[in-house]
């Protein structure tokens, strides 16, 4: 009887834990600051690791990249981020879904074209994939100006 009793309750601990590691922000926040990190460096495989091969990846002026097209932009440095300053970020977590917004404010060097500043709103739609948040969706809008 006791057996049965440690067993039920381990495993109501061990349904309690993973619940709350699926919901836990901090780990969507990890694979967006991954990601962050991998659109610096241009290493192929840090971004293929974060995001799912059905990539919806929308640009501000309008064009959608997938998947292949986003990570080949950023490893020929097509897309060239010298640097990436991600703030005001929120996370809402909706059962194996994360919605990520945040300000993104960039320093580009595309295509070695002189250094230019990119300010812009952005979304992510991040899916959990076995143990992993996977980027799914972004959508990026020019930043409404403060008056």
């Amino acid at each position: 009887m006791i057996k049965k009793l440690i067993f039920a309750l381990s495993l109501i601990m061990a349904i309690t834990l993973s619940a709350q590691k699926m919901n836990d922000p901090d780990a969507v926040k990890a694979a967006a600051e991954k990601l962050r990190l991998a659109m610096i460096s241009g290493e192929k495989s840090s971004l293929e690791s974060l995001i799912l091969q059905e990539l919806s990846y929308g640009h501000s002026g309008g064009h959608i990249d997938d998947a292949q097209e986003f990570v080949e932009k950023l490893v020929t440095k097509k897309s060239d981020f010298l640097t990436i300053d991600v703030t005001n970020q929120t996370v809402q977590i909706v059962g194996n879904t994360a919605i990520v917004r945040h300000h993104f404010y960039a320093t580009t060097a595309d295509a070695g074209k002189a250094p230019g500043d990119v300010t812009l709103d952005i979304l992510l739609v991040w899916a959990k994939v076995k143990n992993d948040w996977k980027l799914l969706a972004r959508q990026a809008v020019k930043a409404e100006k403060k008056k």
